[in-house]
């Protein structure tokens, strides 16, 4: 990275390029769909490439009860910008999940 892509302000480093964003609704709301909709329109797989559905749930569990358990992040490319992306699971019982997501 060159210094022209950094930028201080205050102390603190920022770079251009990046944005980080989390999905978080309740469960049921279509966070994991839309991912794998960003994951598409980003020209992540080929087009003759096989996909299953929700992409980002690869756990067994989440396969079979269809939601989202453990929060997993990936990255995308799109223009100018990588957009980190965090899907967090949407039901209360893994609030503590979400919290840590956000933490790190």
């Amino acid at each position: 990275m060159t210094a022209a892509q950094i930028t201080a302000i205050e102390g603190n480093a920022v770079r251009n390029g990046i944005r980080n964003i989390a999905i978080i609704s309740h469960v049921d709301h279509g966070k994991t769909t839309l991912i794998d909709a960003m994951l598409w329109q980003t020209g992540v797989f080929r087009e003759n490439q096989e996909v299953v559905e929700r992409v980002m749930d690869s756990n067994d569990l989440e396969r079979e009860k269809g939601i989202t358990i453990l929060a997993k992040n990936t990255a995308v490319r799109f223009g100018r910008y990588k957009i980190n992306i965090v899907d967090t699971p949407g039901h209360a019982d893994f609030g503590g999940e979400v919290e840590r997501t956000l933490k790190m």
